[in-house]
């Protein structure tokens, strides 16, 4: 099975921490380089030791945040402009929790801006490099609501479904260049963002939080939070070469949790 990235770049969001950073040194063990984006510098420069530690290479790290598209556009596109990527990992953090009918329009354009409007930004620019190279994988990491909304995620099972329709038409307007766009979808992932929502559903509850969790996981088949590196080894897989003939596809990555096929 071919799944070497050497002499290839990665462009990772949300680099710094959780699903992001686990990807990031996913790659990297495939011999990719890899740049990552963040908002925080010292938890980028410590992503960059260790992807420096997992292997030696042009590592880079740009600080950048999403709310700020023009300067995302403009940090990124400098960069490009000498590491042209031939692999591009959509990931930023979600949200916050809320029932549908509570959210108002500042959300919802937050949250699209965030998401759909900067992977369409941050898609345009590499494929160019993409092109040059004869060589694209783009991976957006969405979220289960895709199939099945989850409750108290109204704003977010909004945003990522619509993600996901996007990834879809642009999964369609690549394929005959090569260019795979696919989708995953974690579930409860052991991340800080859902450590948030745990303290989250305690605080609204009144709960413990251990009771909280077993809630959670109760509707888990394999009846445990995955580890972010498990999502990450399925988002290098769609990144490597083995994957060539998959795209606009949605992997849940869940243990199970999600019913619908």
């Amino acid at each position: 099975m071919k799944l070497s990235l050497d002499g290839r770049r990665a462009l990772v969001g949300g680099g710094s921490q959780g699903i992001g950073k686990a990807t990031a040194l996913e790659l990297a063990g495939l011999g990719a380089d890899v740049t990552v984006i963040g908002r925080d510098r010292a938890r980028l420069e410590s992503t960059l030791a260790e992807l420096a530690e997992r292997r030696p290479g042009a590592h880079a790290a740009i600080e950048a945040d999403y709310r700020d598209r023009a300067g995302l556009e403009r940090a990124v596109g400098e960069h490009l402009a000498s590491h042209p990527a031939q692999i591009l990992v959509n990931n930023t953090g979600g949200p916050p929790p809320g029932a549908i009918e509570h959210a108002d329009e500042a959300a919802f354009l937050d949250t699209f801006g965030q998401h759909l409007l900067c992977n369409q930004l941050l898609a345009r620019l590499v494929l160019p490099g993409m092109r040059a190279a004869g060589y694209g994988r783009i991976v957006n990491v969405i979220s289960t609501s895709v199939k099945e909304p989850i409750k108290g995620l109204g704003v977010s099972n909004t945003i990522r479904g619509a993600v996901a329709s996007w990834a879809k038409t642009l999964a369609t307007e690549l394929a005959p260049e090569g260019i795979t766009v696919n989708n995953v979808l974690p579930g409860f992932t052991r991340t800080a963002r859902l450590a948030g929502l745990i303290v989250g559903k305690t605080r609204e509850s009144g709960r413990p939080e251990s009771e909280v969790e077993r809630g959670m996981l109760s509707v888990v088949p394999m009846g445990r939070f995955a580890d972010a590196v498990e999502v990450a080894a399925v988002i290098a897989f769609l990144a490597s070469p083995a994957a060539s003939y998959i795209t606009g596809i949605n992997v849940p990555v869940d243990g199970g949790r999600t019913l619908s096929l």
